[in-house]
């Protein structure tokens, strides 16, 4: 294809406006989303909330809350149909890059261990296991546990 042809992919701010395209994203992605005030209020708290879009339409988004010397990636997604073309990656670039702009020394997550998409993706970039969280996430039938993950973030966290 030629490259004047492709869409380009940008990473920006997230917004309020782009509230309503980031639900859809999460309400098929997890079992139990998020909720629009969880969005908003993340992004009137001052959290490094970003979007990424693709010719415009939006593909992916993080949450990113800095805490003194640490960081806590709070949510991470990409739409669906994208999956598995980059997009999860370069999101998690970018969180990790924000991050340590933001003075932070590590990047704390947790993942839900049936979740082996997104547990490749970290344990690629470096990411280790320093915990569980024993039945954090609300399930279908119970709770299931989260695997607290962490990475040191460089100078250069690609």
């Amino acid at each position: 294809m030629n490259a004047m042809l492709e869409p380009s992919v940008e990473m920006l701010p997230m917004a309020v406006r782009d509230v309503d395209d980031i639900l859809r994203i999460e309400y098929e992605a997890y079992s139990h989303p998020w909720s629009r005030a969880n969005f908003t209020d993340s992004i009137a708290s001052g959290y490094s909330c970003w979007v990424c879009r693709e010719g415009g339409e939006l593909i992916g988004y993080f949450v990113l809350m800095l805490a003194v010397d640490e960081a806590h990636l709070l949510n991470i997604s990409v739409v669906d149909r994208r999956r598995g073309l980059g997009f999860g990656a370069r999101l998690l670039r970018h969180a990790m890059e924000s991050a340590r702009r933001g003075g932070a020394a590590t990047l704390l997550l947790e993942v839900r261990p049936s979740n082996t998409e997104a547990l490749a993706l970290y344990r690629h970039f470096g990411f280790s296991q320093i915990g569980v969280r024993r039945a954090y996430y609300p399930a279908f039938q119970g709770r299931e546990d989260a695997l607290v993950l962490t990475r040191t973030l460089e100078e250069n966290c690609a």
